[in-house]
């Protein structure tokens, strides 16, 4: 046995040695011919393939839009935030561009006539709306930008920006969303029960959303782990979302 194992080893040893001689003839052919070139401009396209984002994070009322987004505020310093423009009237300790963009109503209906909002709405009296502006600004100095919006924004961006990425936020039940609705004490009964009707409705969008993320009890890391990982995800994706405003 020993006799025929020293027998085979030179055997191997010359084969390894013809295909690392046919290897390296390969190579300077391909070399030759531009071919590593060409493959190294292949490899930088595929690295630089990330595109600016914008990322739409949406859901029922109730299921932690805000603390999700206050936290991502944190946890990505570079991502740009969407500000909303309204025409309600300042609030106490709010700041103009930052809380809110505050807009007389004729100001704010010159720029919806001209399409300047991503969305845009009615609510109790008061216009509100995401502007384009600062958005479109955003993507073209190749930020990621985050547009915190209900259910009916979001479809109404969709309509605009169907290449963003929409992320619907779920709650654990709908007894846990009804349990943090009424921990707000700021609605009587009455709007109360419709706030979790429309709830109940909203949560029926959720098959026109990229992504589901589960908002769970005190486990928001893990949601904002989850939002990172669907952006790795994109990044990883061979054909690239192209948003454009």
């Amino acid at each position: 046995m020993t006799g025929e194992l020293e027998r085979r080893t030179p055997d191997r040893t010359r084969t390894e040695e013809r295909l690392a001689a046919e290897l390296g003839r390969a190579l300077t052919v391909a070399g030759d011919l531009g071919l590593n070139a060409q493959a190294d401009e292949l490899i930088d396209e595929l690295r630089s393939l990330p595109k600016p984002r914008l990322i739409v994070i949406s859901g029922p009322s109730g299921v932690g839009k805000d603390t999700v987004i206050e936290h991502m505020r944190i946890v990505h310093p570079d991502f740009v935030f969407a500000v909303t423009a309204t025409t309600r009237q300042r609030r106490p300790g709010e700041i103009d561009g930052v809380h809110y963009f505050f807009m007389t109503r004729q100001e704010f209906e010159t720029l919806r006539e001209q399409g300047e909002f991503l969305e845009s709405a009615e609510v109790y009296g008061h216009l509100y709306g995401v502007p384009k502006d600062r958005v479109r600004n955003a993507l073209h100095a190749g930020k990621t930008v985050v547009v915190k919006v209900d259910v009916q924004g979001a479809s109404s961006i969709r309509k605009i920006v169907p290449e963003a990425i929409f992320i619907f936020l779920l709650p654990p039940s709908m007894a846990e969303l009804m349990r943090r609705l009424r921990g707000r004490k700021t609605d009587d009964p009455e709007a109360l029960m419709a706030r979790i009707a429309t709830a109940s409705r909203e949560l029926r969008a959720v098959k026109d959303f990229d992504y589901v993320v589960f908002n769970e009890n005190e486990r928001l890391d893990e949601t904002l782990s989850r939002i990172d990982a669907i952006m790795e995800a994109e990044n990883c994706c061979v054909v690239q979302r192209h948003v454009t405003l």
